[in-house]
C-alpha cells in the first residue's frame, strides 16, 4: 500500500478510444478522431462562433478565440482542443454539434479520478445544537459511481426533503451493498468526546479515520479515500497513522461534487434525521434544524419538561446557545 498523502492534487492522464485528456491548474486538451463531414461541420461552427483561422503545418485548418484553440490534424484527422474553456466548448459545442452526441460520457472524462475506485466520506450534524454527530464513508467504482449518478445521488445539502434524503440512501445500499460505514455519536457521547478533545476538528478526524479504516477492512484493494477538507491541519492523516491504515488521503474544498462524497453525505444526513424524528417523537416537541431562535425556543420547553439535566443528552452542550439559554 502507499503512504498517506495529504491534499494531494494529481494530474489526470486519461487515455480510451482515441481520445487523451489531461488537467493541471484549470488548462485542458481534448483529442478525438473526425470525419471528413465532422471536420466541415466543425469548421462551419468555429466560423459561425467567432473564431479566428491560422495556418499551421500538418493541419487542416486551426482556430482561435481568446485562449481556447482548435486544431484539425491532417493525419487522422483528429481535432486537439486545447485552453480553459476547453470543457465548455466540448460539452456545448464539439459533442452536441459535432459528434452528435456525448459519446465519451461527460463525467468519466472531466471527473475521472471520481470513476476510480475510492471512499468518499462525509459528516452530518456538525452545526446543529440538537442531535449527534455522524460520519460516514462510501466505496465506489466506475460501474457504482455511473449507477448513482444515473439514481439521482447529489450533495445532502442540495436535498430539502427528508423524505428524498431515505430514498436516495435505500438506492445507495443497494448499489454498495455492505460497502459502506456509518457511525453516530449520540449528544451524551458527543459531549464526552468534546470534553476529552475541547476541539470539534480533532474530533471530525477520529470519526474520518475511523469510517476510512472500516471501509479498508471491507475493501482492502481499495487504496483512495477522498474528504471534505474542514481544516488544513493533517488530522485525518495523523489518526490513520496511528492505526496503521497506509492509503493516498485526499482532502479538499466541495469534495461532495465527487459523487462517493455525495453519497457518503446522503447516509449521514439519513442517520441524523433519523435521530431527530426518534427523540422529537419521544420528546413530544418538534427538534428544529441548527442553531437559530427557533433552537432556543425548543431548548428552553424542553428544559421545562425535562429538566437541565437531560438537555446533555439531546444537545451539543458546548454551542453558544447552551450559553444564551
Amino acid at each position: 500500500m502507499k503512504a498517506i498523502r495529504a491534499n494531494a492534487n494529481p494530474v489526470l492522464g486519461i487515455r480510451g478510444k482515441g481520445v487523451r485528456i489531461t488537467s493541471r491548474m484549470g488548462k485542458v486538451t481534448y483529442t478525438w478522431a473526425l470525419s471528413n463531414e465532422q471536420v466541415a461541420i466543425l469548421k462551419d461552427c468555429l466560423s459561425r462562433g467567432g473564431f479566428d483561422f491560422q495556418e499551421k503545418e500538418h493541419t487542416i485548418y486551426s482556430a482561435k478565440r481568446g485562449k481556447l484553440n482548435v486544431t484539425v490534424y491532417r493525419k487522422g484527422p483528429k481535432v486537439l482542443v486545447q485552453g480553459k474553456e476547453t470543457e465548455e466548448f466540448v460539452k456545448f459545442i464539439l459533442e452536441p454539434e459535432v459528434l452528435g452526441e456525448a459519446r465519451l460520457g461527460y463525467e468519466e472524462h472531466w471527473q475521472a479520478e471520481m470513476f476510480e475506485p475510492h471512499f468518499g466520506i462525509d459528516e452530518s450534524g456538525k452545526g446543529d445544537y440538537f442531535g449527534p454527530l455522524v460520519v460516514a464513508g462510501v466505496y465506489t467504482n466506475c460501474a457504482i459511481t455511473r449507477a448513482l449518478l444515473n439514481a439521482g445521488i447529489m450533495d445532502s445539502k442540495r436535498i430539502g426533503s427528508g423524505k428524498r434524503i431515505r430514498e436516495l440512501a435505500t438506492k445507495i445500499r443497494a448499489e454498495v451493498g455492505s460497502r459502506y460505514k456509518v457511525i453516530r455519536w449520540t449528544p451524551a457521547r458527543y459531549n464526552l468526546l468534546y470534553k476529552e478533545y475541547n476541539n470539534v476538528n480533532q474530533m471530525l478526524a477520529r470519526g474520518h479515520a475511523t469510517v476510512i479504516k472500516d471501509l479498508s477492512v471491507r475493501v482492502p484493494s481499495c487504496g483512495r479515500a477522498l474528504s471534505d477538507q474542514f481544516t488544513k491541519a493533517p488530522l485525518i492523516a495523523r489518526e490513520l497513522k496511528s492505526r496503521g491504515v497506509r492509503l493516498n488521503l485526499e482532502e479538499r474544498t466541495k469534495a461532495e461534487n465527487d459523487i462517493a462524497v455525495a453519497a457518503a453525505s446522503i447516509l449521514a444526513r439519513e442517520s441524523f434525521l433519523d435521530w431527530i424524528d426518534r427523540v422529537s417523537e419521544k420528546a413530544g416537541l418538534e427538534i428544529p434544524l441548527g442553531a437559530g431562535f427557533s433552537v432556543k425556543e425548543v431548548a428552553r420547553k424542553f428544559i421545562d419538561k425535562f429538566g437541565k439535566e437531560k438537555l446533555m443528552e439531546v444537545v451539543k452542550f458546548h454551542f453558544r446557545t447552551t450559553e444564551d439559554l
